[in-house]
């Protein structure tokens, strides 16, 4: 018995996995297909505090929303896509729709990563994604390093070397943002 075999873009192997793999999250980084397992609960309550801060310094009527999960479209690649842990954007940011669920990168003024078992990934390509794409400010909760990275302010595809803050500092988020917080780094490495 002979068994067809259809050959899949990447972008529909990338769908199938989604579809396959519930609470998995599925991204497109510099042509090469990845998969992060579901948040640990540290993970999702860092998140859970992150926003709460954003909210107390005013996020709503300031232009800007924080969405989690949205998909970003990356020009690296044609295929290339990330889903942020969280991010916070233009509140228009719907009418930047380039397509499925991927908003175009102009839109994004600060992504938020918090490390998992996929860590390097987000310590790695997605740097190097995020800065071609124009974003202004690149949050890195490195949970495997004990540490917060942030990147800003990209010129020519790349970020200057990143700040770096220790347990027991507090991270400010830059003006990008369109509020102010700061954050214990503690907070955001443990939930």
């Amino acid at each position: 018995m002979a068994v067809l075999q259809q050959e899949l873009t990447l972008g529909e192997a990338a769908d199938q996995l989604a579809r396959a793999l519930p609470g998995h999250r599925v991204e497109i980084l510099q042509g090469r297909l990845t998969v992060t397992p579901p948040p640990d609960g540290s993970h999702g309550l860092s998140l859970t505090k992150f926003c709460r801060a954003l909210e107390r310094a005013g996020i709503a009527g300031s232009g800007a929303e924080w969405i989690q999960g949205v998909g970003l479209w990356l020009p690296t690649l044609p295929a290339d896509f990330a889903i942020p842990d969280l991010s916070v954007v233009d509140d228009d940011f719907r009418d930047a729709h380039v397509t499925k669920n991927y908003y175009a990168p102009n839109v994004f003024r600060l992504v938020v990563e918090i490390t998992s078992s996929n860590w390097s990934d987000d310590l790695g390509p997605k740097v190097e994604c995020y800065a071609q794409a124009g974003i202004p400010a690149y949050l890195v909760v490195d949970r495997k390093h004990d540490e917060v990275l942030l990147y800003t302010e990209p010129a020519d595809g790349k970020y200057p070397d990143p700040q770096r803050f220790e347990r027991g500092q507090g991270v400010a988020l830059p003006g990008s943002v369109g509020v102010r917080v700061e954050l214990p780094v503690d907070t955001l490495l443990d939930g």
